[in-house]
């Protein structure tokens, strides 16, 4: 049900935050550890998002993270101060393509969907009836995890980041039959995450804050977060309340 992480700190190269630690996002994409059911490894796909001067840009592929020279050979040279990353194991029924990557991003903001949305995409009928046209026909790709991200991009338009997270994980949660909803946004300064079903961990050093599915390495210092939990981080400043 794939894996996420995101990276706010010290300027780095987005392949270093893609690659290090012995428990690296690549190294989650083949042997992760806390999958809780929602499949074995995670070999659909990979992306990467990252700010600069010129907003955000993003790279993403459907091949297996550990098979795409790029992340050594381009991504490291490529620096930023914010990074949000997944890769992918894709739900049955769902397309293997570039477009079902995550990160999904716009001028603001970067979004990965850790989980699944049971009933799609019956249940979020109601829900997409509410967002413009004209975003439902440029939906990126056919997936739950493209839908939450369209859905989520019109209730930013009104609301706060964490009200917007809140209402789209409680509206889906009410919908669906317990779904599985590890939502992750950025915005290049703060990084919201919500936990329901599936792991996550944060990593605060100070002058750096890590949010991930999995710890990327063994330092103790990792925080495990509970279940159906909404985080809000920044470097030096980590807030965790219930969902």
């Amino acid at each position: 049900m794939c894996r996420h992480l995101g990276y706010l700190g010290p300027l780095r190269g987005v392949g270093d935050v893609l690659t290090a630690g012995s428990h690296s996002l690549r190294v989650q994409s083949y042997a992760p550890k806390d999958m809780r059911g929602g499949g074995t490894i995670n070999a659909d796909g990979f992306g990467a998002a990252w700010w600069g001067r010129g907003g955000v840009s993003s790279y993403r592929n459907a091949m297996p993270i550990w098979s795409d020279p790029a992340v050594d050979d381009v991504l490291a040279g490529v620096e930023s101060t914010a990074v949000v990353a997944a890769v992918r194991s894709a739900t049955v029924g769902m397309p293997v393509d570039r477009s079902a990557c995550a990160p999904f991003t716009d001028d603001t903001w970067a979004f990965s969907h850790n989980g699944v949305v049971f009933g799609f995409p019956e249940v979020l009928v109601e829900l997409a009836s509410e967002v413009p046209t004209l975003d439902l026909l440029t939906l990126p790709a056919p997936t739950d995890s493209a839908a939450l991200w369209v859905i989520l991009r019109h209730l930013l338009r009104d609301h706060e980041p964490e009200k917007a997270l809140r209402e789209l994980a409680s509206r889906v949660q009410a919908a669906s039959p317990k779904p599985r909803l590890n939502l992750l946004l950025g915005d290049g300064r703060t990084l919201y995450a919500t936990t329901m079903y599936h792991s996550l961990a944060v990593l605060d050093t100070g002058d750096s804050v890590t949010v991930a599915s999995e710890p990327l390495d063994d330092n103790p210092a990792w925080t495990p977060i509970g279940d159906h939990r909404f985080v809000c981080a920044r470097p030096g400043h980590i807030d965790i309340t219930d969902l």
